[in-house]
């Protein structure tokens, strides 16, 4: 089956390079990343009908999206803001005047025969964006180009089974698709860089040729599905029934002064909050989270635990569930409540873990649950110092290996005191306690 989607979508490019690991470092991969943006409008790019995804075939489909002759596309404005803003975002140079193309070529769901695209002057041009990876990457600031960002309407979609999602070139030569998740595109990579650099090596770089393969998941290779056409073959001109595209430095300004904090302006700010980079990296990935956390902290606590608990307690929780930060009904305010209360010492982290959990599922306050729960800290020396010494009178063996030199004990003598107290003894205040009745029985004053 068939459904016409011509969807207005921003088309981005750029290009990474690495050397390939090859052992002799002789040769180096030009990556090239070609990413398809779908805009978030309620209509395409050049009709009024309606962008609805997984509606049925030949639907929403009008004579202009279809192609037929005397029909005129008229340009959704929606698109051009989408497309400068996105153009900002990657820190591109936008173009104050821009136009459309016809790109000619046959696929089985473009009506037209063409698409309305934008050749050689796209609406932004050599832009980038600034990455921070993971340790486990390694590491540190990493900035890659953007070449250029162009609009241009999406084709119809055909329906069949199989995947064909991500496509990326190596150095204009060969593009490779049929990949639906980003570790196929790092295993197609590998196999083609290996490829490649066996050709040459073995004199049969004539063999490395302009084409598109496909990625076959099965046999882990690349296979040959058709020579890649050139420009010429496109035969791009300018697209006849559009007007050209023309900005203002005042249109531009205010679609930048719309945008919201981008992720690098994120990360640095959370760095200069003292945040390890690893911390920044986890909290500005995701914009709920990071929204979270922010609202957290500016309810008064603290940044490094606020941190700690997010990606800690409650990304473990919000795994195990498959849930989302929007999804629990734990609130900042409460968080912030729960991490004051732990600071000043109201309950223990052990009882905020608890706490945190009750949060989760049901909300509420976190004072309130701690009161309701009778799960206030311990803080009478007379009481803990009762808490201890009943430990010490119902474990008289390990007492007595404490005081032959094995003080690993002590560890188990807190666990002991933490049980008896329902978790609620003051930890500083115990341990403080606990040495001395140790020390007493050791002889040490």
């Amino acid at each position: 089956g068939r459904q016409q989607k011509s969807l207005a979508h921003v088309t981005t490019k750029g290009n990474l390079s690495l050397q390939a690991e090859d052992g002799q470092g002789e040769y180096e991969a030009v990556i090239g990343i070609e990413t398809h943006v779908q805009l978030a409008t309620l209509t395409k790019a050049f009709c009024s009908c309606p962008c609805q995804y997984g509606a049925g075939p030949n639907s929403n489909v009008c004579p202009v999206c279809m192609g037929l002759p005397g029909c005129l596309p008229v340009l959704n404005t929606k698109v051009v803001e989408n497309a400068v803003k996105v153009g900002l975002a990657l820190n591109s140079e936008i173009a104050l005047r821009s136009k459309f193309d016809r790109k000619q070529y046959f696929y089985p769901d473009l009506p037209k025969g063409y698409q309305i695209s934008q050749y050689d002057i796209p609406i932004a041009k050599n832009g980038f964006i600034d990455i921070d990876l993971p340790v486990e990457f390694g590491g540190g600031h990493h900035q890659f180009g953007i070449t250029r960002v162009h609009i241009e309407e999406d084709a119809g979609k055909l329906i069949h089974a199989g995947a064909d999602h991500l496509s990326g070139s190596l150095y204009s030569q060969v593009e490779i698709k049929n990949m639906n998740s980003f570790s196929a595109m790092q295993r197609a990579i590998d196999f083609e860089i290996s490829r490649q650099v066996a050709l040459l090596r073995n004199g049969q770089g004539e063999k490395v040729v302009q084409e598109t393969r496909l990625w076959e998941e099965g046999s882990q290779c690349t296979i040959t599905m058709r020579s890649k056409e050139g420009l010429a073959d496109y035969r791009y001109f300018p697209e006849p029934d559009l007007p050209e595209i023309v900005l203002t430095h005042e249109y531009v300004d205010r679609l930048r002064a719309s945008l919201p904090e981008l992720p690098d302006s994120k990360r640095r700010r959370y760095e200069q909050m003292g945040l390890s980079m690893q911390d920044v990296i986890l909290l500005a990935n995701d914009a709920d989270v990071s929204t979270f956390f922010d609202e957290v902290v500016t309810a008064g606590a603290e940044v490094k635990m606020a941190a700690n608990w997010i990606m800690g307690d409650i990304a473990a929780y919000l795994k195990n569930e498959k849930l989302t930060i929007t999804e629990v009904k734990l609130t900042p305010e409460s968080l912030a409540e729960l991490i004051a209360l732990i600071k000043v010492g109201t309950i223990s982290g052990k009882i905020g873990k608890e706490v945190v959990i009750e949060l989760l599922e049901n909300g509420g306050s976190a004072r309130a649950i701690i009161d309701a729960k009778g799960l206030t800290q311990i803080l009478d020396p007379a009481v803990v110092e009762s808490l201890v010494e009943n430990v010490l009178a119902d474990n008289p063996k390990q007492v007595a290996q404490y005081r032959d030199g094995k003080t690993k004990l002590q560890g188990f003598f807190v666990g002991q005191i933490m049980k008896a107290s329902g978790g609620r003894a003051n930890p500083t205040l115990m341990n403080k306690i606990l040495l001395e009745k140790l020390n007493m029985i050791c002889g040490i004053k």
